[in-house]
């Protein structure tokens, strides 16, 4: 079959491997001058499943109104007054309970454990590098109240039979060692042993030489206009160049999606998520993390990545836009220094933006729409990298009329309807 895929960010990207490992003849449009140069170009670089857990979670709503007066605040709001943003918000509000988060990241975790494995899977069959490391992930908590509130995430943890370590202050530190300066300020956490890192842009980037060797065509810095569609079905992309055609199309753009696929009636629930970065050279590399180290505090993680640390967090509503106001990147450096002080050089740091795209239940939309020959892959929010082998997969498969190896009929758009 003949598939257009729209967007070559890591999502775009392993759908196209996989589509094409299935035997279908693929074409990748994207509007930049190569792949992963959106919100995959700098993410955080954990490949965690065991932290897949949505935004929507109980006492956030306190939280949020308390974050709007503190300084270094995970959660940061610019008043916007539009029917998008509005409606995204009520919604994410209304996953605010116990039973939703506990559905929603039952979902996630078992999506992004199978995730996971296909990563491995991958890596194994074809030796793609990344700057990847297999050592876990560590969540520090600064406060008792902290660590005394993991109950639930470790209830979901145990059920799906993921493998975790509640540490005191000083296994913390055997797991990290470049804490050891600042012990003192954290009271414990919670290690997944089974979690990753590595470079989303590196690995992209990779993976599309890959899929190029099995005969996807990726076509850059093309304007994707709009989708056409007549008789009940998508017939083309209309480019500034010209329509392209296929048999069939899968939409990953993105916090983008939605706004492409509006005029076709589809009423998607995903809404842009700001999240910022910085990417440090270390200086001292006995100070350095060993993996990722999540700082509950500030909802920051602290990544590292080959010679570099990267650091990246927070969340902020403010539509598009894709600034870099320099009191975001003080949240970062503070938090980095605070923990691994004097492990990277913050003179040379990079700043860096993305737009995260977000669903209001934390889990991305996968599968097929009312349209039969139109198929999403999009709003995964935080965890496109960590999800993106997993999700292409399921894709792949249910294009292919092949059941997904896990569960996948809550996946798709339907849920929302």
């Amino acid at each position: 079959m003949k598939i257009v895929i729209l967007g070559a960010g890591v999502i775009g990207v392993t759908s196209a491997y996989y589509l094409a490992k299935a035997g279908h003849e693929v074409t990748v449009l994207d509007r930049q001058p190569g792949p992963a140069l959106e919100t995959s170009y700098a993410n955080a670089g954990e490949v965690s499943p065991g932290y897949a857990s949505p935004w929507a979670a109980p006492g956030i709503p306190q939280k949020a109104v308390k974050w709007l007066f503190v300084k270094h605040a995970p959660l940061i709001i610019r008043p916007r007054v539009d029917l998008a943003t509005c409606r995204w918000m009520v919604a994410m509000l209304a996953n605010c309970t116990s039973a939703r988060y506990a559905v929603n990241k039952g979902r996630m975790v078992r999506l992004a454990e199978y995730s996971r494995d296909c990563l491995m899977e991958l890596r194994a069959q074809t030796g793609i590098a990344y700057d990847e490391r297999m050592q876990g992930t560590l969540q520090v908590f600064r406060t008792q109240k902290q660590l005394d509130g993991i109950g639930k995430d470790i209830e979901v943890l145990r059920a799906d039979g993921v493998p975790f370590e509640v540490l005191d202050r000083a296994g913390c530190v055997a797991a990290e060692p470049g804490l050891a300066p600042s012990a003192e300020k954290i009271v414990g956490g919670l290690r997944l042993p089974g979690d990753e890192t590595g470079d989303c842009f590196k690995f992209t980037n990779a993976l599309a030489t890959l899929a190029e060797g099995l005969g996807v065509t990726f076509r850059y810095g093309v304007d994707i206009r709009r989708v056409k569609a007549a008789g009940g079905r998508v017939t083309a992309i209309e480019t500034a160049t010209g329509d392209v055609s296929a048999d069939l199309f899968v939409a990953a753009l993105g916090s983008y999606t939605p706004q492409l696929l509006a005029p076709l009636g589809l009423t998607l629930p995903i809404y842009p998520v700001k999240g910022y970065s910085i990417t440090v050279p270390i200086v001292k590399e006995a100070l350095a993390p060993v993996s990722t180290v999540m700082d509950e505090t500030y909802k920051v993680a602290i990544t590292r990545l080959g010679d570099r640390i990267r650091v990246g967090g927070m969340a902020e509503i403010a539509g598009f836009s894709t600034d870099l106001p320099p009191s975001r990147r003080a949240t970062l450096e503070h938090s980095v220094e605070d923990l691994f002080g004097g492990a990277g050089d913050q003179s040379q740091a990079l700043f860096w933006s993305g737009l995260r795209p977000m669903t209001p239940d934390g889990t991305p939309i996968i599968g097929s729409t009312r349209y039969p020959n139109l198929f999403l892959n999009a709003g995964h929010g935080t965890l496109g990298w960590t999800m993106s082998c997993g999700s292409a997969r399921v894709l792949a498969d249910l294009v292919s009329g092949v059941k997904p190896e896990i569960e996948a009929g809550d996946l798709n758009l339907a849920r929302y309807t």
